[in-house]
């Protein structure tokens, strides 16, 4: 039996996670990490490459030992993680300047480019797909303006996943699914653009060549091999971003599919054979790690971590419960919300607004329109509005992604943690009026890893058959049509009290839950 291995490096932690070539989990190692504000730049957060690479190598060398699966089994590697997260290096292949996705410390530098040229981020959007909201271009901005030293060293620019390719072979390349994000890649050519770059007064040398994912990168050398276990001259593949391979590994390879992956945000991707942006800006284009395929991305900011803060604030006698039987509190939770009427008796619950990329800006965190009557509005009623109006977000992006493109899927995958709730999926199918299948693997990140990496050394003859021979379904929901209908209507209202609130925000009466760099 031959193995295939994924290394992921998440926000919040990096693991690598082994499967079979039928896409069954063998073992998994995990370690947490964190990105380390520099007190000098309220908002950075550095990525510490030194400390996370030991944490990486670990995992890799302990889900072979707790698996007792030899090395020489292991057919191949491939990598995925956080995008937008880049790191720079000098002419040596050193490590210079690294920050993680979550890093904001460019405000400054968004508003001198915006200053520079008013019209600039929009004619960039329209060829890359992306603003400054995420990319890398302030960030780079920053660097030249706070650390010139670093700047005037810095030979190459990469990301996360290449980083760990770089430390397995020595091969240091970028490809189109990741390095997509940066804001400095044509979407049509699948390559940097350096005068992108130049337009924004950077560099334009800083741009290694572009190896297509699910190629060859390389092979483990012996630096890598005595870092991780793994055997000198495994073959490595080119893997991508963690919601491209996320969409490979719940079998959405093809244009017209769509996937929903609910954490911590929740990203709807929408497959299109047309790297065909919005004139309105307000969606995100990437490359998907299929080449020739396109992907409209939607992003829904924190409906995990509302949840998360939700069950830690006021659901204490349910995490007791939970200690005790074995049970999850969400799980617990549950059980209660579904008890409640659809619609949660009116009430709205606002956090995230449908996505608009060139203003990219939030609500205050808001429940209204309940009454103070216990039996009907209660924790359980609060939890299902978060439910509830997460949902709608991913029904606005359906809608948004359709006004310009014409599109829109028959049918959603949904994956993530989120998709171990049924009563959250069959929310989310209500609400959009969809099927929603849930795969087996809810993770998909890793097993997208897993599938390029097959594919790179010809156990899959393509990326779509691959993940249609081991991605595997475990539940299907369907639409009520009574709830659908209810759901629409509060729909509507959600819409106008989400409007009002955003309203508040920017009046400054209330704080927003996000802006992003430069929005005044």
């Amino acid at each position: 039996m031959k193995y295939l291995m994924a290394i992921d490096a998440g926000t919040g932690s990096v693991r690598a996670v082994l499967f079979d070539t039928n896409g069954t989990q063998m073992g998994v190692a995990q370690k947490e990490w964190t990105h380390r504000e520099d007190p000098r730049w309220p908002g950075s957060m550095d990525f510490d490459w030194k400390h996370n690479w030991d944490l990486a190598r670990s995992c890799v060398s302990e889900v072979l030992a707790s698996t007792g699966i030899d090395p020489a089994d292991v057919a191949a590697v491939s990598t995925t993680c956080m995008r937008e997260g880049i790191l720079l290096y000098d002419a040596d292949g050193n490590e210079i300047w690294a920050c993680a996705n979550v890093d904001a410390r460019s405000n400054d530098e968004v508003a001198q480019l915006i200053e520079k040229d008013p019209g600039l981020e929009r004619e960039l959007y329209l060829e890359s797909g992306q603003t400054y909201a995420l990319g890398a271009l302030p960030r780079l901005l920053w660097v030249k303006n706070k650390m010139p030293e670093v700047y005037d060293r810095a030979a190459s620019i990469g990301m996360f996943n290449d980083w760990l390719i770089y430390h397995l072979t020595g091969v240091l390349a970028v490809e189109p699914s990741n390095g997509s994000t940066t804001g400095i890649m044509s979407l049509e050519k699948r390559d940097w653009d350096p005068s992108i770059s130049e337009r924004c007064g950077l560099r334009s040398d800083l741009f290694k060549p572009v190896l297509e994912c699910g190629s060859l990168a390389g092979h483990v050398n012996a630096q890598g091999a005595r870092d991780t276990g793994l055997l000198e001259g495994t073959p490595v593949v080119v893997g991508g971003g963690d919601c491209q391979l996320g969409m490979i590994g719940v079998d959405a390879c093809l244009p017209g599919q769509a996937g929903v992956f609910g954490g911590s945000f929740w990203q709807y991707e929408f497959n299109t054979a047309s790297p065909k942006t919005d004139e309105n800006c307000r969606v995100r284009v990437n490359c998907h790690a299929v080449p020739g395929v396109w992907q409209y991305e939607a992003l829904a900011f924190k409906p995990g971590l509302v949840m998360r803060w939700f069950r830690d604030a006021f659901c204490q006698e349910e995490k007791r419960v939970a200690a005790k039987t074995g049970k999850s509190a969400y799980d617990l939770m549950d059980e209660r919300a579904a008890e409640v009427p659809v619609g949660a008796g009116g009430m709205v619950c606002c956090f995230s607004d449908i996505m608009n990329y060139i203003h990219w800006t939030h609500a205050a965190p808001t429940f209204t329109n309940f009454e103070l009557d216990p039996e009907r509005y209660n924790k359980y009623t609060f939890y299902r509005a978060i439910l509830e109006n997460t949902a709608m977000l991913v029904k606005g992006h359906i809608e948004l992604v359709r006004e310009f493109t014409g599109n829109e899927p028959e049918e959603l995958v949904f994956a993530g943690g989120a998709s171990y709730s049924d009563l959250w999926a069959q929310i989310v199918s209500d609400v959009t009026d969809k099927p929603v299948r849930v795969p087996v693997v809810k993770e998909a990140t890793a097993l997208g890893a897993a599938i390029l990496a097959g594919y790179g050394v010809g156990i899959y003859p393509s990326v779509a058959e691959g993940a249609h021979r081991v991605v595997k379904i475990e539940k299907t929901f369907s639409p009520d049509a009574a709830n659908h209908a209810a759901y629409e209507k509060l729909y509507e209202t959600w819409r106008k009290v989400y409007a009002a609130q955003l309203g508040l925000s920017e009046q400054g009466v209330t704080k927003s839950m996000w802006s992003a760099p430069g929005i005044k």
